[in-house]
């Protein structure tokens, strides 16, 4: 049996191969395994040896949800349906109990953005070169390939950057305010609360988003999250040639976080087409993004533990073809 690859024995980003027709930096091909198309992406760094490493953070059998109640979001961006909840009694089958039956968008709660979610736009093609026009139909890219795998399970840390922004500028930061958070800031932030990263990882940013989301009234979700004539601001990862160099470097097997994209919105002006991550880390490298998660309870814990690294997994919906899923998250101390 061949070993598996691991995370430091992929291409740097200068070094990746070009992709014909594709800006430098495409990573199509990468993760391939003889001669068989793949659907998982940076997931290919959650390596045996990797998740065996990632045991090592499990100390206390302390454990924590990431997730928020699926109908929580009462407006979500782009005026998406929000969760409808129905109870059926079995009394008419002769039974005393009830099912229940769900209804909702996949991105209007905590979620996975997976790898049919996002294409790139210049060539209509999500990872791994897939179709705009082919998602509905196949079962490429789909969320279900997650599962084959044994979903994720992963080392992750936690970036706090509202406690760091309260440090230091705590009158000047808004999560609700297009504020572009920098590599040299997420490097100074995992400094401060002794942070290490390691190939594999799992990077979760903190920006306060679902935190002020719990205490806005309906019309203030309205006037952020709805906003008339489109002006939606908010608080993320700056999108820059350096931030996907970092990224890429780093071997991080997916990001997320507590905001509505995890990169800063609107994309930083200047970076060209660079500026956008949502149009590198899914359909270029396969990266999954996961927004809106709690990570309030989170943050607590990391702070009365004096560690933000920590244990985690994930098992999203096991649906054939499926776009994005509730990541139904743990962190484990």
């Amino acid at each position: 049996m061949v070993p598996q690859k691991q995370p430091d024995e992929y291409p740097q980003f200068d070094d990746l191969p070009q992709v014909p027709g594709m800006l430098h930096g495409c990573a199509w091909g990468i993760f391939d395994k003889d001669g068989k198309r793949d659907n998982l992406g940076t997931l290919n760094y959650l390596t045996p040896e990797v998740v065996l490493r990632a045991r090592e953070e499990i100390q206390k059998g302390i454990s924590v949800s990431l997730n928020l109640p699926l109908q929580d979001l009462t407006h979500p961006p782009a005026t998406r349906p929000t969760l409808t909840h129905s109870i059926t009694s079995l009394l008419p089958h002769g039974f005393h109990g009830y099912d229940d039956h769900l209804s909702f968008n996949t991105q209007t709660s905590s979620q996975w953005d997976g790898l049919k979610h996002y294409a790139h736009s210049a060539s209509g093609q999500f990872y791994n070169g897939l179709p705009f026009n082919s998602v509905p139909h196949t079962e490429d890219n789909g969320i279900h390939h997650w599962h084959a795998r044994g979903g994720l399970v992963a080392r992750a840390v936690l970036i706090d950057y509202v406690a760091y922004a309260a440090r230091h500028f705590p009158d000047s930061y808004s999560p609700t305010s297009a504020h572009a958070i920098s590599v040299t800031a997420l490097q100074d932030v995992a400094a401060e609360q002794g942070t290490r990263f390691l190939p594999g990882d799992v990077l979760l940013v903190r920006t306060g988003l679902v935190r002020w989301y719990k205490h806005a009234s309906p019309a203030e979700r309205e006037e952020k999250l709805q906003p008339e004539g489109g002006a939606l601001a908010c608080a993320g990862v700056e999108g820059s040639e350096a931030t996907l160099r970092w990224l890429w470097n780093g071997r991080f097997a997916a990001v997320a976080g507590d905001g509505m994209g995890w990169e800063v919105v609107p994309p930083k002006k200047g970076e060209g087409d660079r500026a956008f991550l949502h149009e590198w880390l899914l359909p270029m490298w396969g990266m999954p993004i996961g927004e809106w998660w709690d990570l309030e309870e989170l943050s607590a814990v990391c702070e009365r533990e004096g560690r933000w690294s920590f244990f985690l997994t994930s098992a999203p919906l096991n649906v054939l073809g499926g776009v994005a899923s509730p990541p139904n998250a743990l962190a484990i101390f």
